[in-house]
């Protein structure tokens, strides 16, 4: 592996990424789904009946029908959002009306506030339709060049509108979208006075092949683990499901979910009040509402969906809405009796003068989590040309032979990918989900593991070149162990960092922190920043779990090192260092990668609190404005890109990193310092080819296992972002609305292709 040096107070450090050929895009076919493991209360439990006796869920194929109908519904909203309502082009959201924030999580002085955009002087704001001339939003007199100076710039987002919110004050059981809710104009979202719908204040990501992220959400608070009630994993101390212990008797107990980061998503959009719900809303009031109702029951669901058609009331050449089941029998033929059979009320709780909750309502935010994981988790768009592309036996590299390419097309590919990995994409956009937030997965299939292979013929070996020859993965810093930090270089140095994550310089930090944000107990999203909360012994203030499994010797920099010299940004033996592991009596210096198997050293717990104040570069954490780094498969089809929205075309994707970003920040990862790009016309066009390469035809065209039920999803109101029409039935105050109607597709797709986003947007 080729190595580069960089020096820092005389000291030279091999980095052993810099001109590595890195992972390469590696096929999806025949990847395992990351397996779920967990406990309850204090002992193990299976998640699946092929897990063993007494699972949570009973039938997989029964909690994935309950999952997509879910998903889907229009009616878990308090008025008329659906999960799917942000997520239904190729996952994402090509909506172009009333889709804009005005920076709610910037701290700059235009925060909250609506800024114009590029397009002209009035452009913007509540209900504003984007135009192609609206984007970039951050922009260069010359685009290829950072030195050019900036023409444009905002902290506004281009995200998904949601709901009105209002204070939530009940529901009804069987009929009617809307929750009951005090509803009034909003004191941001409105037009003169008019209230509008409230918009994200970050870009909708892609659910297709999210189940293999060990985090989700941009900012990863979407927690590893599940714990049955909220996103926040173990940092929830009163989380817990209610278990039926006996015939009289039902406790609750804590619920652990590893590798349910799915599931943990699935609890935050239904009780937002920018993205579903009115304020005040809770899970039982969910339960109490869908229980006894029809599932989707105002929707068509096609005869031949892939999932639901055996369920749906519709026959050929009549498509009904809804499915002749309710989501209470889904829920007891997918899951475990005693976690619904209770027939008392007592324990559960009440809303206020109501009748109290059943124990399947004080569940359903389980039901719905699984549910909606078990379904997401079906949605892994693994035929696109880099999965159906014949590979070189000994390398694994396409060849793309015999795809019905032209030489010209098949040239082009191939100096798209020697693009792709010259600039080191391939360090962040690695393995088969080309994201190394794919942990699990990316470490599985560099595990050696005798018989285990995958790819279209079942062809590529687990192993160290499971990701690419001469080990190649590990240039990314992905290990066969679950590596969640690293330590990189990064435009202040070389610092911890959270793997899956980077800042890459798209906005300034002051506009969001990412990463560098709070949880809802005031706790670092961070690994990085738990981590080195290990280092100074400080162990009460670790969150999750698996931040102790953390492996120095499996950084791409070493953070200690056992040599008689000092260093800013190295802890030395005079300092005082230990082996890892040693704190816990295992050493952690097996399987390393980079040949740091004799480094896997660490400070003391004196060491490193003494480099709080006398070397705290030693102990530096990369992480405002650092994002999840996002999967590139179907990347032509999921714009807006970034996660504020900000970029509408691919050209534009490639552009800025052709300019090494936007904003130079000390988090910024140093790799975008390296592209080169600027001056390659040719390139960018063979990297654009490789990208588009990345797209599964299935999703193009909505085929299962991409099909799904109607969906209304609201679409702005009546007017533009001068004037709106008041006199919405939910609300007086309320501007009327306007809908995109999507129709229900079946298993065998859809006629009209989806396209990229700048195709709806409207023209100058």
């Amino acid at each position: 592996m080729n190595k580069i040096g960089w020096t820092t107070a005389g000291w030279l450090f091999w980095l052993p990424f810099a001109f590595a050929h890195g992972p390469q895009p590696m096929p999806l076919q025949n990847v395992p789904i990351p397996k779920v493991l967990g406990t309850l209360g204090e002992l193990p439990v299976n998640f699946l009946p092929t897990d063993g006796g007494d699972p949570i869920v009973v039938d997989k194929q029964k909690a994935i029908a309950l999952g997509k109908a879910l998903f889907w519904d229009v009616n878990v909203g308090s008025d008329g959002m659906a999960c799917g309502s942000c997520h239904f082009h190729a996952g994402a959201d090509n909506r172009v009306k009333n889709q804009i924030n005005p920076g709610l999580k910037s701290t700059s002085e235009t925060a909250g506030t609506f800024e114009r955009l590029p397009s002209s002087a009035d452009s913007g704001g509540p209900n504003y339709t984007l135009k192609t001339t609206d984007f970039p939003t951050f922009r260069f007199n010359d685009p290829l060049n950072k030195a050019s100076g900036v023409s444009f710039a905002t902290d506004d987002v281009v995200s998904s509108s949601g709901t009105f919110s209002g204070n939530f004050t009940g529901v009804s059981k069987f009929t009617g979208e809307q929750d009951q809710c005090a509803r009034s104009a909003d004191a941001i979202f409105h037009v003169d006075g008019v209230g509008t719908r409230r918009v994200e204040p970050r870009n909708a990501p892609t659910v297709v092949n999210a189940i293999f992220n060990h985090r989700n959400f941009w900012d990863g608070r979407a927690n590893n683990t599940y714990n049955g009630v909220s996103p926040w994993g173990d940092r929830d101390l009163d989380a817990g499901v209610w278990v039926k212990t006996g015939a009289r008797s039902a406790a609750k107990q804590k619920l652990r979910l590893e590798n349910a980061s799915l599931a943990s998503l699935a609890m935050g959009p239904a009780l937002s009040d920018v993205e579903m719900s009115c304020v005040g809303r809770k899970w039982p009031n969910i339960g109490r509402k869908l229980l006894l109702r029809q599932p989707l029951q105002g929707q068509k669901v096609h005869n031949q969906d892939s999932v639901l058609g055996a369920l749906s009331l519709s026959t050929p050449g009549s498509l009904k809405p809804g499915l002749n089941t309710t989501y209470k029998n889904l829920i007891m033929g997918a899951f475990n009796p005693k976690f619904w059979s209770f027939s008392s009320t007592g324990p559960f709780g009440a809303p206020p003068g109501q009748e109290p909750y059943n124990q399947m309502e004080a569940n359903f935010s389980m039901f719905f989590g699984i549910a909606l994981q078990l379904y997401q988790g079906t949605l892994v768009s693994d035929q696109a040309p880099i999965d159906l592309t014949p590979r070189d036996p000994v390398t694994h590299l396409p060849t793309w032979e015999g795809m019905g390419k032209t030489q010209a097309e098949i040239d082009s590919l191939n100096n798209g990918l020697a693009t792709f990995t010259n600039n080191h994409c391939n360090l962040c956009h690695s393995g088969p989900a080309l994201t190394t937030a794919a942990i699990t997965l990316n470490s599985t299939l560099v595990d050696e593991t005798l018989n285990a292979f995958y790819g279209s013929d079942l062809s590529i070996p687990y192993g160290p070149d499971g990701l690419g020859p001469d080990a190649g993965a590990y240039a990314a810093g992905i290990s066969p162990h679950v590596s969640v930090v690293t330590r990189n270089t990064t435009v202040g140095g070389i610092k911890l960092m959270d793997l899956g994550f980077a800042n890459t310089g798209v906005a300034d930090p002051a506009a969001d922190p990412g990463l560098g944000g709070l949880d809802d107990f005031g706790n670092p999203l961070s690994y990085s920043d738990q981590y080195v909360q290990y280092l100074l012994g400080n162990y009460s203030n670790i969150k999750d779990k698996v931040v102790k499994s953390v492996r120095s010797c499996d950084f791409l920099v070493e953070i200690a090192k056992n040599v008689t010299t000092t260093n800013l940004v190295i802890f030395t033996a005079p300092n005082g260092i230990q082996a890892d592991g040693s704190r816990e009596g295992v050493l952690k210096n097996q399987d390393c990668i980079n040949d740091f198997a004799l480094k896997g050293n660490i400070p003391t717990v004196a060491a490193a609190n003494a480099a709080l104040t006398s070397a705290p570069l030693k102990l530096g954490v990369a992480k405002k404005a650092t994002f999840k780094i996002p999967g590139l498969r179907n990347i032509e089809l999921t714009g807006p890109y970034m996660h504020n929205g900000s970029m509408s075309t691919l050209e534009q994707v490639i552009e800025f990193y052709s300019r090494k970003g936007n904003n130079d920040n000390p988090d910024r990862h140093t790799l975008v310092s390296n592209i080169a790009l600027a001056n390659a016309p040719d390139q960018r066009a063979d990297l654009l080819a490789l990208l588009k390469s990345f797209t599964d035809e299935r999703v193009r065209y909505e085929k299962a296992p991409f099909d799904h039920p109607e969906i209304k999803v609201p679409n702005g109101h009546a007017g533009d972002h001068l004037s709106v029409t008041a006199g919405n039935p939910l609300n007086a105050e309320l501007a009327t609305e306007e809908f995109l109607v999507i129709p229900p597709v079946g298993a065998n797709g859809s006629q009209t292709p989806l396209l990229p986003f700048e195709s709806y947007l409207q023209a100058p």
